[in-house]
């Protein structure tokens, strides 16, 4: 087989798995959709119909619950990690892109919280899981405290952990009640970190 050959083969391999890349991230953000409403106990063909695509297609990708639960969780921290700078960029003002930023944060604490259910039997990977989720995003969030304190719009004693924890406290239960609005007392306290002197 000559050059050429190897390079177009080589060049129709890059598009196959672009365009896999593609699909599975049709199907993270469908699943994610569906557990952030339904909870992670959605069923699969709830998933499949908002992704357009067959459960057999979701098994292939994802042979069980806990494999799909586990690549939405990584995939949403990942969504909320690259969101932070990009928020920042493009949002009026650092407040603003915190305050967005937290919205992400609150639909993915939906899965998180449906995660423990998921994995008991195996700490370590809901351990692994969780450090993960800590290296990632507790940067992500500094930098938008910092942001926002720098500008003058938010009063700084807040650290990006106390923040974070905070949010995830007032966000138990809220999959299970459905009287329960975590995102309306996450905006009270969002609100809450404004400079009165620019309220």
């Amino acid at each position: 087989m000559n050059g050429s050959d190897d390079t177009a083969e080589q060049g129709a391999a890059r598009p196959r798995r672009a365009d896999a890349r593609r699909n599975q991230e049709t199907l993270l953000d469908a699943a994610a959709a569906v557990f952030a409403t339904s909870g992670v106990e959605a069923p699969v063909r709830d998933i499949a119909a908002r992704a357009g695509v067959g459960t057999a297609t979701i098994y292939r990708h994802f042979p069980t619950r806990a494999d799909l639960i586990v690549a939405v969780y990584r995939h949403q921290v990942e969504g909320c990690a690259e969101a932070g700078p990009a928020l920042l960029d493009e949002c009026p003002s650092p407040y603003v892109a915190l305050s967005r930023w937290i919205d992400l944060f609150v639909d993915f604490l939906v899965t998180k919280h449906g995660l423990a259910a998921v994995l008991q039997p195996d700490n370590t990977a809901f351990d692994t899981l969780h450090r993960y989720f800590i290296d990632r995003l507790l940067p992500v969030c500094a930098q938008l405290l910092v942001a926002a304190a720098e500008s003058g719009e938010i009063r700084p004693e807040l650290t990006a952990y106390q923040l974070m924890r905070g949010i995830g406290n007032l966000c138990i239960g809220a999959h299970n009640d459905p009287r329960y609005d975590a995102r309306r007392l996450v905006g009270t306290l969002v609100a809450g970190l404004r400079d009165p002197g620019r309220a």
